[in-house]
C-alpha cells in the first residue's frame, strides 16, 4: 500500500506556501457534526490567505462543494468525513476526490456490491475468506468513490461504472465508462490504523503530502 508521503509542515499557513502544481495536500482533523464545515473554512482560509469569515463554498450542478469564484479558480479541494475523523485533501489545477471510512463490520457488504458494484467485483469479494471481505468492501468503496468524486458527478453516478482491483491486488483503477483510465490516478491512503481511504485525480501523477492539523487549531473560539 501506498503511504502519504513527506509529511507537511504542522502549521498550514506554512504548508499552503509549499502547495504547487506538481503535490497534493491532506490534512486530517477531527471532525464534529456541531462545527461541521467551520473547520474546512478556515483550513481553505489559511491556504487563500484570507479570513475565514470572507470564506464562502457554492455547490455545482451535482452537488459538489466548491470555492465561490470570487476566490479565484486555482485552487480546488474536496473532503470526506467519517465518525469523528475528516480527511480534507488541497491542490491547484485539479479536483481531487477523496473518501475515508471507519474500519468496522460490514455484514450486508456482498449484498451491497452484488447492487451497486461492478459483477466482477462483486464475484472477486464473494471468492474472499469471509475475514477478509469486510476489508477489501471498504477498500473498493473508498476508492470508487473517491474517483467518483473527483469525476465531479459524485457516487449518484454510478458505482457500477467503473472496476477497481478487489485487494489483496494493488489498489487500481481497471475501467471507467467513457474515461480513459491512463488519464486518472488512485492511490490508498495510510491514515490511522482504524481508517480505510483513498485519493483519486486526473491527471499526471503528483506527490501526496499529509499532516495531521493539531489538536484545537481549527476549533471554535469563545
Amino acid at each position: 500500500m501506498h503511504k502519504m508521503t513527506s509529511p507537511l509542515p504542522p502549521d498550514p499557513v506554512a504548508a499552503a506556501a509549499q502547495l504547487d502544481d506538481q503535490a497534493i495536500h491532506v490534512w486530517h482533523l477531527d471532525y464534529r457534526r456541531g462545527p461541521g464545515r467551520r473547520p474546512l473554512l478556515r483550513l481553505l482560509a489559511m491556504y487563500l490567505g484570507v479570513d475565514a469569515g470572507e470564506l464562502s463554498l457554492v455547490e455545482d450542478a451535482h452537488g459538489r462543494p466548491r470555492l465561490d469564484r470570487r476566490h479565484g479558480q486555482v485552487l480546488d479541494f474536496n473532503w470526506s468525513h467519517s465518525g469523528e475523523h475528516a480527511l480534507v485533501a488541497i491542490a491547484r489545477g485539479i479536483a481531487p476526490g477523496i473518501d475515508i471510512e471507519r474500519r468496522r463490520a460490514r455484514p450486508r457488504a456482498l449484498v451491497l456490491a452484488r447492487r451497486f458494484f461492478d459483477e466482477a467485483e462483486a464475484a472477486a469479494l464473494a471468492a474472499l475468506p469471509e475475514g477478509a471481505r469486510d476489508e477489501a468492501f471498504l477498500a473498493l468503496w473508498t476508492a470508487k468513490e473517491a474517483v467518483l468524486k473527483a469525476h465531479g458527478r459524485g457516487i449518484g453516478y454510478g458505482l457500477q461504472r467503473l472496476r477497481v482491483a478487489v485487494p489483496p491486488q494493488r489498489l487500481q483503477l481497471l475501467h471507467f465508462e467513457n474515461e480513459d483510465i491512463a488519464a486518472w490516478q488512485l492511490q490508498p491512503l495510510d491514515v490511522a490504523p482504524g481508517l480505510i481511504a483513498a485519493l483519486a485525480w486526473r491527471g499526471a501523477p503528483r506527490e501526496v503530502h499529509s499532516a495531521t492539523v493539531p489538536a484545537g487549531m481549527l476549533a471554535d473560539t469563545a
